[in-house]
């Protein structure tokens, strides 16, 4: 299960990004944005998630999972879509030769701590 070692940086890097002059600060809620081909499950991420923070800044925060689609572009006529099955070929042209624009993410997108 990856999605341990996951949950170890994200505790680590929220750890970090609190402020040196916030001495009782604790992190309530980290947002997160996961592609669908990043191979995360992101309730399985909460899951050790929860265990890795447990004592200590993070205990009892919220781990908020905004999952991202998979989004294809043709390069040759340009047609973007949603990748819902694992079939990358062009809908419109049949073309193979397409670029994924997003659906690989796994982005701490904010940190949210409060003072206590």
């Amino acid at each position: 299960m990856h999605e341990m070692g996951i949950a170890m940086e994200i505790v680590e890097i929220a750890i970090s990004s609190i402020p040196d002059n916030m001495k009782n600060a604790c992190v309530e809620r980290v947002n997160l944005k996961v592609g669908k081909l990043s191979a995360i499950v992101p309730d399985s991420l909460r899951f050790c998630f929860d265990i890795v923070s447990k004592d200590t800044a993070l205990s009892g925060a919220k781990l908020n999972v905004e999952e991202v689609p998979v989004i294809a572009r043709c390069r040759e006529c340009n047609l973007e879509w949603t990748v819902n099955e694992p079939v990358f070929i062009c809908r419109e042209c049949k073309s193979g030769l397409i670029d994924i624009v997003s659906g690989r993410e796994l982005d701490i997108i904010s940190i949210e701590v409060v003072e206590e």
